[in-house]
C-alpha cells in the first residue's frame, strides 16, 4: 500500500480512534461483530462478500483485512479470486446498465 496515501493501520491509530469517540467506536465494533458472526450465512460466505464489496468500494484496508479473514475462515484462493471477479462484473455491469440513462437522454434530445 502506498504509505503516503494510505498509512499503515497501527494499534496506536486504533486506540486513538477509540479514544476520540469511545461510545461510537464500541457500537460500531459490536455491530461489526454481529454482522460477521455465523448466522443464516456462514462466516466464510460473509467474508467472501466483504472481499467483493471491498474491491467495489476500493478500500485498501478492507481488501487486505477481509482477504486475510476470508482465508482464515476457510476460503480458498480460487474462491477469493472469484469473489473479486464478481465485484469486477458488478462494477462493469453498473456502467453498462446505466447506459440506459444516457440512451434515454439521447432520445430526449433526438431532434438536436
Amino acid at each position: 500500500m502506498p504509505h503516503d496515501v494510505f498509512p499503515p493501520a497501527t494499534a496506536a491509530m486504533s486506540a486513538r480512534r477509540k479514544a476520540l469517540a469511545p461510545q461510537i467506536h464500541d457500537a460500531f465494533t459490536a455491530f461489526s461483530e454481529q454482522v460477521f458472526a455465523e448466522g443464516a450465512l456462514p462466516e466464510v460466505t460473509k467474508q467472501l462478500i466483504a472481499v467483493a464489496v471491498a474491491h467495489t468500494t476500493q478500500c485498501p484496508y478492507c481488501i487486505r483485512g477481509h482477504t486475510k479473514l476470508a482465508r482464515r475462515k476457510g476460503a480458498s484462493d480460487e474462491q477469493i479470486m472469484e469473489a473479486i471477479w464478481v465485484a469486477a462484473e458488478m462494477r462493469a455491469g453498473g456502467a453498462y446498465a446505466h447506459a440506459a440513462i444516457a440512451l434515454d437522454a439521447l432520445d430526449d434530445g433526438a431532434s438536436h
